[in-house]
């Protein structure tokens, strides 16, 4: 066997130094797609869960508590695979058997999340969502057409009296995805200039020094008076890697209103 010559073995070197320089980008780049593909995929979950807690309180009076759940519910899936490993096609004999039980097992996965929270470590519940413990949506509310000068609104049924029920909902989707999560969620500060991130090394590209991610000349969208870009580095400082997905939807109200679900237009978190 010949020796390599001087030439080739500093190319060699070379080439091996450009693949350790560039791997992180690369590592990002495929990890970061897999999470934007899931996130995606919680935003049509999302809609969903609006459409479900408008029509929860349209049915209800406006009860916050069924708006609240009726959300969770529809976004479990996207979180948290209630079914389990294993039960990816439902023609075998695992996918069987969790399709068979799969209402009782939504409902275990809903009942430790019914108070709104993630049921991650330093929760009641058994850390099923890693660090994540904070609240999962956000319910702000509003009645256009007017709202009820008494306990319950008498002239639902009149012929013109129109009630709807307008909700935004802000779920607090978590980036399930490593490395990628903790990119993106310092990514996002910048982006809506709530936070730089000028770390000593750029954790996409080891021979740059500086990310020097000061944040871009676009606003902060979708504020509720600064509250959510204040939870949203909260969060982010607790390591519990989030991102909010907001949406709206609007119906008309079923049932009358009842004043005493609507002490405050924001319901609990």
């Amino acid at each position: 066997m010949s020796a390599r010559s001087p030439r080739e073995a500093g190319e060699s070197g070379q080439a091996l130094v450009e693949a350790a320089l560039s791997l992180p980008l690369v590592v990002f780049l495929v990890l970061g797609a897999l999470q934007l593909s899931l996130m995606m995929q919680a935003r049509v979950m999302t809609h969903y869960a609006a459409f479900r807690a408008t029509r929860a309180g349209s049915v209800a009076h406006g009860d916050c508590e069924r708006m609240t759940h009726a959300a969770i519910l529809a976004l479990i899936p996207t979180f948290h695979s209630f079914l389990g490993t294993g039960t990816g096609s439902l023609n075998g004999p695992l996918g069987r058997a969790a399709g068979s039980d799969a209402p009782r097992m939504l409902a275990n996965a809903f009942a430790a999340r019914m108070n709104n929270r993630y049921a991650g470590s330093g929760s009641p519940g058994p850390g099923l969502d890693g660090a994540h413990n904070r609240s999962i949506v956000w319910i702000l509310r509003d009645i256009v057409g007017g709202g009820i000068d008494s306990p319950q609104d008498r002239d639902f049924d009149r012929p013109g009296h129109l009630r709807r029920l307008e909700v935004q909902l802000v779920f607090w989707y978590p980036l399930r995805i490593p490395f990628a999560n903790w990119v993106m969620s310092r990514m996002f500060l910048a982006h809506f200039r709530l936070r730089s991130y000028t770390g000593a090394a750029n954790p996409l590209l080891l021979a740059e020094r500086d990310a020097n991610w000061n944040g871009s000349d676009v606003t902060a969208v979708h504020d509720l008076d600064g509250e959510l870009g204040a939870e949203l580095a909260d969060r982010v400082n607790a390591r519990q890697y989030v991102f909010p997905i907001i949406t709206t939807f609007t119906m008309r109200m079923m049932t009358p209103v009842k004043s005493r679900h609507f002490a405050t237009m924001t319901c609990p978190r």
